[in-house]
Formats: structure tokens, C-alpha cells, sequence
């Protein structure tokens, strides 16, 4: 989900620079016939990785994180 969709405001700079990479790497991938893969950002890089292992288990958000952006998004 981006970031900017789920808090109802304008992209940032950097969700621009990211929705970027991750299209260079998606049409990379189409005339290498690189199918079945998944984009994903491991530190700073964007990698591949096969769709059933980017899928198998459920990805959350540690709940402390939630209530740290109580403080400012109430």
C-alpha cells in the first residue's frame, strides 16, 4: 500500500524516487523474461525475489510502532 494512499496526503520525494526504481526494475524484467518474481527493498536496494516466498507469510507492523505514531497522528 503506499504510504501517501493509506495517510490521505501528496506523495513525498521519496515515495516518487521509490515508485520509480521499483518500475525500472519491472520493465527490466519483462524482456528477460524474468516472470514470477517479485519486486522488493531490502535496505536500499531493490531485489527480486520468486512470488511464493514473497507471499508465504503474513508481513505486520510491530504494534509499538503503532502507538509511537499515536503521538503524532493521534
Amino acid at each position: 500500500m503506499l504510504g501517501h494512499v493509506a495517510a490521505r496526503r501528496h506523495p513525498e520525494q521519496r515515495d516518487r524516487w521509490m515508485a520509480t526504481r521499483f518500475g525500472l526494475h519491472a520493465i527490466d524484467a519483462v524482456p528477460r523474461l524474468r516472470l514470477g518474481l517479485d519486486g522488493a527493498l531490502h535496505g536500499s536496494d531493490v531485489v527480486r525475489v520468486p512470488l511464493a516466498e514473497a507471499t508465504e507469510k503474513l508481513k505486520t507492523v510491530d504494534p509499538t510502532l503503532y502507538a509511537e505514531a499515536e503521538v503524532f497522528f493521534g
